[in-house]
Formats: C-alpha cells, structure tokens, sequence
C-alpha cells in the first residue's frame, strides 16, 4: 500500500479530475489525502475525505483582468495568481507532507507549491495536467520561456525552497495529461514522460432542486456555459446566446449556466440557474456553447456533444483550436460574437451529422485511454519504481 497526496489550487476544474484518480487508489488499497483551500476542496472530493488545509492570498485569489490575451494574460495568471496562490500554499503543504507521510505527490500544474515542496524534500512526484495547452503552446515563445524561468526562481527565492532545482509546472518523472491524441494531438509534443490517459470523470455532488420538468423532450439541449471562474466576463456575452435561442425558441431550448446573474429566465425557450449539475445535464442535450475550458470541453466530447466554443483567454484559444481541428465544433470569437453569429454556429454543429461524429470519435478515444484507472496505474508504477530505487540505496 502506498500514500498519495494531491496538491490542488481553490479551482473545480482542477480538483474534479483528481477525485475519479483517488477513488480507483483507493479501491486499490492505497492512501489518498489532498493539501489544498479547504473551503474550495473539501465541496468537491467529499465530507469523507481527508484534506490538509492551505491558505490562499489574502483576500483571495486574485485574477487578471479579462481583456488581457496572449503573453500578457499568462504572465498576468502566474505573476496575480499562481505566484501569490504558491506562496500560500507551501507551508500547507509541507506541513501536509510532515504529518501524511506520501510516498508520491501528485501536484495539479497550476499548484506551483506541490513540485516545489517535493522536489525540496525529495518526495517522488507527478504533474497532474488538467489542461493540455500549457504543456506545449503557451510557453512556445523563447521569450516568454525566459521570461517563466526567472520568475520561477524569484518564486523559489519568496517560497524559502531555494535549493529547489526541478521545474514546478512538469514533473521529469511523470505527468498525467488528462485528454488523447484525438482531441490534442501528438503526445510526443509533451515530452517522454507524458502519459495521456483521457479525461477523469467521477460522480460528483450536484445541488438538488434542478428543474427537470422544464426541458422539452421534443427540442434539442443546448447548455451555455462560461465555466466556474468566469468572473463578468460573460456580461455581453451570455445576453447575446439567451438572444439567438430564443430566436430559434420553436426548435431549441438552451440551460444557461450564469452565475453572475446577468440573464434573466423568461421561459422561453431558456433555463438560468446559477449552477447546474453538468455531467447529469450533458446526457440529456444536444450541443454545448462553451468559452473553451478544458473539462467542460472534455466532459461535452465525452458524451459525444458537439460544442460552439468563444475562448477568452489563457488557455481556452488552444483548447478551441483543437476542437476545430479534430472536426468537433466550432470557433466564435468572444468579443465579438452577436446574437446572429452564435445562432449560426449552434445550426450549423446540431445541423449537420459531421460535427457530431467527430465528438463522437474523440469520445471513444476517451474511454479507449483509461482514464482514472489508467492514471491511478501509472501513478502505482511511479511508487513501484522510487520504492525499488530506495530499497537498493540501502
């Protein structure tokens, strides 16, 4: 038996995929905890669970603002929130690895505080990269990788971790990349240690109360969602989608995902809850209209759903690039996407057969990849192997 300790940040999309990995360990026999913001994590692996606490950056987790794009959003996301978000989360986490004692250390790959605390200790460890685009794309400029360089040492510096010698963002043993060639491409481009296992999808808790009697059987789902961390960004945006359906209101019907509380639920043809139990919702539609986060593109590919993808920033213009190229979707651009053009694109992927074969063909390389049981089996490979390297180093 072996302990497994999970580092994640205070994001659902980062913390559900780790939650089917730790179930097949510990069906397995193993011992499984997280070190993360209790607040953020403990909702989503389960009262059961065990969780070391971490704090996040007074007053929170601080986010870039959202007209940003490129170079300058992602050094935004690392200097305003990972940065601050690691520094926080060291003591946590070391203090996690004092008292659970892993044998590996999986560290989510924006929890800059779990490859650090590792490699200083000397604990064996594994990226878990929820999303693909920050392995290959979003560091491919040399600038921007010098640029990363030295602010991953100034991090080492502030962290008081600086003898720290191993790159925080990627594990040299082992990272977990949860998608396939299918939808990413190649998995050459993620370097040899890279195993793309597909997404990681478990039951999750899901408030009850969602108004099922309100869906018509007899049109087409749509669910519009800009994910969990979407701030205001959806302002103009999801006005614009409530718009087009319910032009197309005698055909359609659309679940509108708005925290923000920015559309108002007229009944016609459109449902708006602040939260919606995705996975469930997603067997019963047709398409999603998505800004491009990675799980939610994951989890629509996964049920074969065809998608309508308005990236933001970050990593979402890459994700959306993929569902383009693999026949899966199609690409509206956010800032200026009208009511007319996103209509257009949601009868263009419910329209025609193509664009639902292809999600339908990366589906079945998800399931094909193994996705929980086979990260969980890698991750016992990597405690196999530094438990042998040890027993001869005595």
């Amino acid at each position: 038996m072996s302990g497994f300790l999970f580092v994640v940040p205070p994001f659902a999309g980062h913390v559900n995929p780790t939650v089917g990995v730790a179930a097949e360990l510990v069906r397995r026999g193993h011992r499984v905890a997280w070190a993360g913001p209790p607040h953020a994590v403990g909702p989503l692996v389960g009262a059961g669970a065990t969780v070391f606490p971490c704090a996040t950056p007074d007053p929170g987790v601080s986010s870039p603002p959202w007209e940003q794009r490129g170079a300058a959003a992602l050094r935004s996301l690392w200097e305003d929130c990972l940065g601050p978000l690691a520094e926080a989360m060291a003591p946590g986490v070391r203090a996690a690895v004092r008292e659970f004692r892993p044998d590996v250390l999986v560290a989510d790959q924006q929890a800059l505080a779990g490859g650090l605390v590792a490699d200083r200790l000397g604990i064996p460890w594994a990226t878990s990269a929820t999303t693909s685009a920050e392995l290959t794309a979003l560091t491919g400029t040399p600038q921007l990788r010098a640029w990363a360089d030295e602010w991953i040492q100034g991090l080492r510096r502030r962290t008081g971790l600086r003898e720290s010698r191993s790159d925080p963002r990627r594990s040299d043993r082992l990272v977990l990349v949860f998608t396939t060639e299918a939808l990413a491409g190649p998995a050459g481009h993620f370097g040899p240690q890279a195993r793309l296992v597909g997404p990681s999808l478990a039951p999750r808790p899901s408030p009850g109360g969602f108004p099922w009697h309100r869906l018509d059987d007899a049109r087409p789902t749509v669910l519009i969602t800009l994910g969990t961390v979407s701030g205001d960004a959806g302002a103009r945006f999801l006005p614009a989608c409530a718009a087009a359906v319910r032009d197309r209101a005698d055909a359609l019907q659309a679940v509108i995902a708005d925290p923000s509380g920015t559309v108002r639920d007229t009944g016609d043809g459109i449902l708006v809850l602040p939260g919606v139990p995705q996975l469930v919702l997603l067997e019963r539609c047709s398409a999603v209209l998505c800004h491009g986060g990675h799980n939610t593109v994951c989890e629509a590919l996964w049920h074969g759903l065809p998608l309508v993808v308005a990236p933001v920033r970050y990593d979402q213009p890459v994700i959306a690039s993929q569902v383009v190229r693999a026949g899966a979707g199609l690409r509206v651009r956010f800032r200026h996407a009208t009511a007319d053009r996103i209509g257009t694109a949601l009868d263009t992927v419910l329209g025609e057969p193509r664009y639902r074969a292809a999600a339908r063909r990366v589906g079945e390389s998800f399931r094909a990849a193994g996705g929980a049981a086979a990260a969980a089996t890698h991750l016992e490979h990597l405690a196999t192997r530094t438990a042998a390297v040890r027993a001869r180093a005595l």
